[in-house]
């Protein structure tokens, strides 16, 4: 996990770097992508509208597959955690969704990550939000804390996911919700191809096949696990960057085209039990 954790450290720390730098290609994604609007995988996520308001930092250091925030139904007071929240557009955009008696939380492991996301938040005057050092293994986060976790194209990246889907659980208050932009892989792919498109779409290999994700939110204990479509990455899509890593895309194209997507992942902690009555003999007690 330690050799994971370094890679996407180094990569999602240089992307930082990019942004305070206004460069503007800011991914870490393959040997040569940008985030800007060329790239399938991020571009379209947010509209202009949703972004006006936000740091130009903010969404230029945005690496994710999705828009989870939109598709979340986030409550005036609602509690928010962001997994990997890299420079913060998922908590800016949440924290003015909850409002002043909500609360967004972004948890992130990079230094250069934190740095630029407490920045933009302060460029806002955002005040209902906190960013957390840390790794989403371990959240550090008491029992029951939170309404809605947030992730964007992060979960993918852990060598652990199950223990993620685990820390996940505890954080979430009952009845709390799971609700995240993932990248998965749909059926069955070629091993070395399917770790270059993920390698293309990820930056580390790692994407979970849909029913393999449904299984791991089961066995964490969540309920109606489900995993919806948001955008299939096509074969032409990273055609450059398979044949960049010397293979041979259109013998390979039937077995993976349309297998590799972009999904929202919903699932729900069950609301506590109701504690059962405690049996009363006393005259008149038990009508």
């Amino acid at each position: 996990m330690s050799d994971v954790r370094e890679i996407v450290r180094e990569r999602y720390g240089q992307a930082a770097l990019r942004v305070v730098q206004e460069q503007t290609k800011a991914s870490c994604c393959g040997t040569g992508g940008s985030c800007g609007t060329a790239d399938p995988i991020t571009r379209d996520l947010y509209d202009a509208v949703t972004t006006a308001a936000l740091p130009q930092a903010a969404v230029l250091a945005s690496l994710g597959c999705g828009n989870p925030t939109a598709l979340a139904e986030l409550k005036e007071g609602d509690v928010v955690l962001d997994l990997g929240s890299g420079g913060g557009i998922d908590v800016l955009l949440s924290a003015k969704r909850v409002g002043p008696t909500g609360k967004a939380y972004g948890l992130d492991m990079t230094d250069e990550m934190l740095a630029l996301a407490r920045r933009n938040a302060a460029e806002v005057g955002a005040t209902n939000v906190e960013f957390l050092k840390g790794h989403i293994e371990t959240i550090p986060l008491p029992d029951a804390s939170v309404d809605v976790i947030l992730s964007n194209c992060v979960i993918n990246l852990s060598a652990d996911k199950r223990q993620v889907l685990k820390e996940a659980f505890r954080v979430l208050k009952p009845g709390g919700r799971f609700a995240v932009s993932d990248v998965v892989v749909n059926g069955e792919v070629p091993a070395e191809l399917r770790r270059s498109m993920e390698l293309w779409v990820g930056c580390v290999a790692g994407a979970l096949e849909v029913s393999e994700f449904e299984s791991l939110l089961r066995d964490a204990g969540f309920e109606n696990p489900s995993v919806e479509p948001t955008r299939v990455y096509r074969i032409e899509d990273a055609r450059a960057f398979l044949e960049e890593a010397g293979l041979d895309v259109d013998t390979m194209s039937v077995a993976v085209d349309g297998r590799i997507m972009a999904a929202f992942v919903r699932a729900t902690k069950p609301a506590a039990v109701a504690a059962p009555k405690t049996a009363c003999c006393a005259p008149g007690c038990c009508a």
